[in-house]
């Protein structure tokens, strides 16, 4: 019996199909693909019983193309090289459809997360880090972790501190991780980025009547049904902004099943009860499904699948329902899967543009580490006061009172989660319009058009490098 293609095996066949496409050479092509570097490591942990464990790592930088390289940390057990080098590869191609000036990277950590206790966690993560420090791949201008599946802004905090203790550069420490608390230099947004921008992306793509109406579909967010596939940290916030937008969510899944109404799930309600019972099943209203995966063939207008990679596969494409598909996690759609999905005539929204709203905030965080100055500190009380100039300019020319608190909701200058909010969604905007461009120009698939995009913005970096003709 074939094998199934492994995720770096999936990245590489979409890479193939969008390069085919494009007319640079076969070594530029090979340069652009290649993962430039992958560092395995293994370290002893000494447990708080005393024993030792040997813990495995990796940190793989794909493209040195711009730099720092970034990217998230696993701590997972099914963390190893091939899908450490494929998450890195996705990060480059990411990068540069979002128009962020990085390099791909991306961390992992082979363990179960709950079977260590939080001070075992600190040990391994400051000795991953000081490992990274030994072979120059970490620094705010070498390459810049984040968090990732099973990390948090906890484990970023003893990244930098670690960093900070090692490296003669403490003015920009800070800018050596991303997705650190606020207090240790974070920024406002980060926590609901990728969720965000997962429904900025979607917001964009409907929007389009014409694309809409193929798929038998209105324009707009307002009326449509969403399924949502995992409910951690992108999959939670996707699914309440698609809720707060106007969409109605008819079914969530999550690892111990999943529960279905057609009339529509409260997100909140969901939440609080999983909360007090420790599960989503059995929510008041809702059918029960057993098998979490079955909710992914459930009728609706958007699925979003927000859990781990490989999700829709050629044996159970042929049965997805939705009209449109938004890759919120990395790689849920498998290449055999995809192909099936085009044929349907399911719009899919890649990952590689969808959930990219995390490292565009990263991005953010990153510079506001090196300027060391708060977004929005310089600006607020400037725009506040325009504003308040030429709103009582024009309640003086049609002769009104404007009540002090409307006052202070028309004239307030923008603070740092309203700035960060607003270049995402224009990063996500952007990103979408030059991608249906491409697909458009191509007659291909929003996939490829996401790639060829990549592929052509990477060229032109070696090409502007004198590597290339």
């Amino acid at each position: 019996m074939a094998s199934h293609p492994n995720f770096l095996q999936q990245v590489d066949r979409m890479f193939a199909k969008a390069a085919a496409l494009t007319d640079h050479a076969d070594g530029l092509l090979a340069q652009i693909s290649i993962c430039n570097s992958v560092y395995k490591m293994e370290f002893p942990l000494v447990r708080d019983d005393g024993s030792i464990e040997v813990i495995k790592a990796w940190r793989a930088e794909h493209s040195h193309h711009k730099l720092p390289t970034k990217g998230g940390i696993r701590f997972d057990l099914s963390v190893n090289e091939d899908e450490v080098a494929a998450l890195a590869t996705l990060m480059t191609y990411k990068c540069a459809i979002v128009n962020v000036p990085f390099g791909g990277g991306k961390g992992g950590i082979k363990i179960k997360r709950s079977d260590y206790s939080d001070a075992e966690l600190e040990r391994i993560t400051r000795r991953y880090t000081f490992e990274l420090f030994n072979k120059s791949f970490i620094g705010p201008g070498t390459d810049v972790p984040a968090p990732d599946y099973g990390s948090s802004a906890r484990e970023m905090a003893w990244i930098m501190d670690t960093y900070r203790t090692l490296s003669d550069d403490p003015l920009s420490a800070q800018a050596c991780v991303t997705g650190k608390p606020i207090a240790q230099g974070g920024v406002r947004g980060r926590t609901e980025a990728t969720g965000l921008g997962v429904f900025f992306g979607i917001r964009e793509c409907v929007s389009f009547e014409e694309d809409m109406q193929r798929r038998g579909l209105t324009s707009g967010i307002e009326g449509k049904t969403v399924v949502v596939q995992g409910l951690g940290n992108v999959g939670y916030h996707a699914a309440k902004y698609m809720q707060e937008g106007g969409a109605t969510l008819v079914g969530l899944a999550e690892y111990e099943g999943a529960i279905h109404n057609p009339e529509g799930l409260d997100l909140e309600a969901v939440m609080a009860h999983r909360k007090s019972t420790g599960s989503i099943l059995n929510f008041p209203g809702a059918t029960n499904i057993e098998e979490s995966a079955k909710a992914l063939e459930l009728e609706c207008d958007i699925l979003i699948p927000a859990a781990l990679e490989g999700v829709i596969t050629k044996d159970n494409a042929a049965r997805i329902q939705a009209k449109i598909i938004g890759e919120a996690a990395n790689g849920p759609v498998t290449a055999d899967a995809d192909a099936i999905l085009l044929e349907k005539n399911v719009l899919i929204l890649p990952d590689v543009f969808l959930n990219a709203g995390g490292v565009t905030v990263s991005y953010f965080e990153w510079l506001k580490n090196l300027s060391h100055v708060r977004f929005g500190r310089l600006s607020k009380r400037f725009e506040q006061a325009s504003n308040e100039r030429i709103v009582k300019a024009l309640a003086a020319a049609m002769q009104v009172d404007i009540p002090s608190d409307e006052m202070m909701r028309l004239t307030a200058g923008a603070d740092e989660v309203d700035l960060v909010y607003s270049g995402l969604e224009e990063t996500m905007a952007v990103a979408y319009q030059e991608t249906r461009e491409t697909a458009h120009a191509k007659d291909t698939d929003l996939r490829t058009a996401a790639f060829i995009n990549a592929i052509n913005k990477v060229a032109v970096t070696y090409s502007e490098m004198g590597i290339f003709p």
